[in-house]
């Protein structure tokens, strides 16, 4: 299976930096380079109406998009699961 380029929006590392905890910022770091050698790791689901999906990484989400044809994740978003989906 290819790699995928991960692309992480101006926005999103904005709320990656303000995420509170080290420990939990290193979780959502390694969760995210994950995401190039598998997309659609077990766990990760589709949101409903969108072309997106999401992985758990405690009690924060990541929202990202794939586009299998370039073989590019772009992450939309990193928040904690209570407001992460606004």
């Amino acid at each position: 299976m290819a790699r995928y380029e991960v692309l992480i929006k101006p926005s999103a590392r904005k709320e990656l930096e303000a995420v509170g905890l080290k420990k939990d910022r290193q979780r959502i770091v390694a969760a995210i380079l994950a995401l190039a050698d598998d997309p659609h790791p077990s766990g990760c689901r589709k949101l409903s109406g969108r072309e997106k999906y999401r992985i758990r990484c405690g009690d924060y989400r990541v929202v990202y998009s794939v586009e299998d044809v370039i073989l590019v994740v772009t992450i939309a978003k990193v928040g904690h699961r209570s407001d992460v989906y606004r």
